[in-house]
């Protein structure tokens, strides 16, 4: 019999991301004001603006280039999430081949060609970001998780993509826990610190010449025949092209906002673990875990050995709620420490330091999209469905193709160009979510996928974090 959980692992949590622990927060730099002109305005301060200023610099050295946050770079989702930097750009191999099986292939070699490109991006400014490329094991519960990680290994053959299957003894050197009956191991995969990431790309950028103001919110974009220009409180800038990467803020382009939906996501961190409580659950080694649930896990090590569990609770609020107070929701933080200690009995008396939750802008087909406006002087990219950490640097490649008028492997791909399903109205929208959760919940117990999960997959319509 399972001991009853412990209910003081959550005494005296932090009610913020344990990555922003890690970061001594530069000043900000001073918000818009008065009138400017530059060649080209990034709007929004995460992983997407910054590598897309990064990037266009690296084109363009001599191009006058702004970023505009309406905070501080780095603080939502991008300082929020769990780090897990993915080979991939398609939400993983099964999702490209399920969405776009004639272009799988070229998905799954641009989204290596992605990570590697990036690494080497980490190497060259010298970003001190954690960076680990140590691998990611994939696990499963359930007889029809096992299905699940049989059908990864068989794709990732087909793709030769290396990957290791793992059951009985040899799992449990990677992982020892009740909880879980198979793997597939990938060494491919790489871990961050989301935090010092932004930091440093923010470092950079400025380094490289990139005007930065923090505090601003865009409150109106304007396109006039010969130039576009943008409104803050205190000041409006004049821009030759626009890149707007606000993720799930609400969209300056207002036929966007029915494109993602704001899903709240939440994560624990422990305390630090010794090396014995990590090799009494097998985990000595410095690779990432998810589980194949649809409601599913993702667990990591941080640099001083503390795990992040995270995951399971995806929450939509009616209407698409983004108050600050709903990161904090303790039912899902009682939850997760619940799961916790059923996946782990040996660390039942470890305790958590962190707990918090951030918002994913989740697509309907759980992949970034990208698009253009005003003749081609405005692009945007957003969607990413919690697998941005990567892929928001190739949005941003491919933000800058558009606004450079070329067309390239990255603009005709269908994933990137063509728009999703768009989400119904309310009260619709949080109905269907409501039902299209029910159902997944239902497939978690049970492997059965009902007649609703059945339509959607016919349209091409997911539900994914």
């Amino acid at each position: 019999m399972n001991a009853p959980p412990r209910l003081d692992s959550l005494d005296n949590v932090l009610p913020h991301p344990y990555w922003q622990d890690t970061v001594t927060p530069p000043p900000a730099a001073a918000p818009l004001s008065g009138k400017l002109q530059f060649d080209l305005v990034v709007v929004g301060g995460g992983f997407t603006g910054l590598w897309t200023a990064l990037q266009a610099r690296q084109r363009q050295p001599g191009l006058r280039i702004a970023i505009i946050e309406a905070r501080r770079c780095g603080g939502e989702a991008s300082g929020r999430n769990g780090g897990f930097c993915a080979p991939s750009i398609s939400h993983g191999v099964s999702n490209a081949l399920k969405r776009w099986p004639d272009e799988a292939q070229q998905l799954i070699r641009l989204g290596r060609q992605n990570l590697d490109e990036l690494a080497a991006d980490v190497q060259h400014y010298g970003m001190q970001v954690e960076f680990e490329r140590a691998g990611k094991l994939n696990v499963a519960t359930q007889p029809w998780q096992v299905d699940g990680l049989r059908a990864m290994q068989r794709n990732y053959a087909r793709f030769g993509i290396e990957c290791e299957w793992l059951e009985g003894s040899a799992l449990a050197q990677k992982l020892d826990s009740p909880a879980y009956v198979a793997g597939v191991f990938e060494p491919n995969y790489a871990l961050l610190n989301p935090a010092k990431m932004a930091a440093e790309l923010r470092r950079v950028c400025l380094e490289q010449g990139i005007a930065l103001f923090e505090n601003s919110p865009v409150q109106k974009l304007e396109a006039h025949r010969d130039h576009l220009l943008l409104r803050t409180a205190e000041g409006e800038v004049i821009a030759g092209k626009v890149a707007l990467a606000t993720n799930i803020a609400p969209p300056l382009l207002g036929h966007l906002a029915s494109s993602v939906i704001p899903v709240y996501d939440y994560s624990l961190v422990t305390e630090p673990l010794s090396d014995e409580q990590l090799a009494a659950i097998g985990w000595t080694g410095r690779y990432g875990i998810a589980d194949a649930g649809n409601q599913f896990h993702y667990l990591r090590k941080t640099a001083d050995n503390r795990m992040l569990w995270a995951g399971f609770d995806a929450i939509y609020h009616f209407g698409g709620r983004r108050d600050e107070a709903l990161t904090q929701r303790p039912e899902s933080f009682r939850r997760l420490a619940e799961q916790f200690q059923q996946a782990f009995p040996a660390l039942r008396d470890v305790r958590f330091s962190h707990a918090w939750g951030g918002i994913i802008d989740t697509s309907a087909r759980t992949t970034l999209f990208t698009g253009t406006e005003h003749q081609g002087r405005v692009a945007y990219a957003l969607g990413f469905t919690g697998q941005g950490v990567s892929a928001s640097r190739f949005a941003a490649l491919n933000m800058l193709d558009l606004l450079d008028g070329e067309r390239t492997e990255r603009t005709r791909l269908q994933m990137t160009s063509k728009a999703p399903f768009r989400f119904p109205p309310e009260p619709l929208r949080y109905v269907g979510v409501k039902l299209a959760q029910r159902s997944l919940a239902r497939e978690d117990r049970d492997g059965h996928r009902n007649a609703l999960l059945k339509t959607f997959d016919a349209f091409g319509i997911g539900f994914d974090s």
